[in-house]
C-alpha cells in the first residue's frame, strides 16, 4: 500500500476525570472519595466529578445544587484552573515526545497522528501504551486511549474502557466496532438530535447506516448530516 493510500493511525487521549484527579494527586487523602469540582453551590455547575461521585449520578454541567442532593457526602472543591493548566502543559509535553502532530481538543484531551511512526516508536497501540505509562510515571495521573484509523472512531474508542483504558480498533474492524454502539456515542448528538433519530427508529450505528442520506437531510438538515 502506497503512502498516499495507507490507513492513518490516530490516537485519542483523554485524561480520566482530570480536575478531580489533579486534586487527589495534590491531596492524597482525597483518593477514593467522591470529589466534585465546580462553581458555587447555589448557582454553579459541576466542572468534573470523580468516578466515585459519578456512581451517585453526578456529572459535568450539572447544577451544583443537584450534585449536592445526589451526593451530600461529596467533597466539593472550587476550580483551580491555573493548577490544571500547569499539569496540562506537562502532559502535552509528554504527548509531543512521541509526535509533533498533536491536536488539542481541550485542556485534557488531544488527537495524536502517529501515521508512519512505527519504525521509530513502534506500532500505534505500543505508542499509546508508552504514553499512558509515561503520563502515569511523570504526573501520577491516568489517561484513556483510543487507537483507530480516524479521529471519529479513535475518540469513541477512548471512552470505551475508562478509566485507564486502551481500546484499539483496526481498519478492518471499524464497522464491527461501531455497529452495535448507541448513536449517542457520536460527537454532537444531543437530546434534540437523539429525539429525531428515535422517531426514525435509529438506536445504533448499524440502524443509522440503513437510513438514506436524503431522509437524514430532510429530518436533520444538511448541516446536521
Amino acid at each position: 500500500m502506497g503512502p498516499e493510500t495507507r490507513d492513518k493511525s490516530i490516537i485519542h487521549l483523554d485524561m480520566d476525570a482530570f480536575y478531580p484527579a489533579v486534586e487527589m494527586r495534590d491531596c492524597p487523602d482525597l483518593k477514593g472519595k467522591p470529589v466534585i469540582v465546580g462553581g458555587g453551590r447555589e448557582r454553579g455547575v459541576v466542572s468534573s466529578a470523580s468516578y466515585e461521585a459519578r456512581k451517585f449520578g453526578v456529572h459535568s454541567a450539572q447544577p451544583m445544587a443537584t450534585a449536592m442532593r445526589l451526593c451530600p457526602h461529596g467533597i466539593f472543591l472550587p476550580v483551580r484552573m491555573s493548577r490544571y493548566k500547569e499539569i496540562s502543559t506537562q502532559i502535552f509535553e509528554i504527548f509531543r515526545c512521541f509526535t509533533p502532530l498533536v491536536e488539542p481538543l481541550s485542556i485534557d484531551e488531544a488527537f495524536l497522528d502517529v501515521t508512519g511512526a512505527e519504525r521509530l516508536a513502534g506500532q500505534p497501540q505500543e505508542i499509546a501504551l508508552k504514553i499512558k505509562q509515561k503520563v502515569l510515571k511523570e504526573t501520577g495521573l491516568t489517561v484513556s486511549a483510543g487507537v483507530a484509523p480516524t479521529k471519529f472512531v479513535a475518540k469513541i474508542a477512548s471512552d470505551m474502557d475508562k478509566p485507564d483504558g486502551l481500546t484499539v480498533v483496526s481498519p478492518e474492524r471499524v464497522r464491527e466496532f461501531l455497529d452495535p454502539l448507541p448513536v449517542n456515542k457520536m460527537w454532537g448528538v444531543g437530546k434534540v438530535t437523539q429525539q429525531v433519530l428515535d422517531r426514525l427508529g435509529v438506536q445504533t450505528f448499524q440502524d443509522l447506516r440503513k437510513i438514506s442520506i436524503s431522509i437524514l437531510e430532510k429530518t436533520l438538515g444538511r448541516h446536521g448530516v
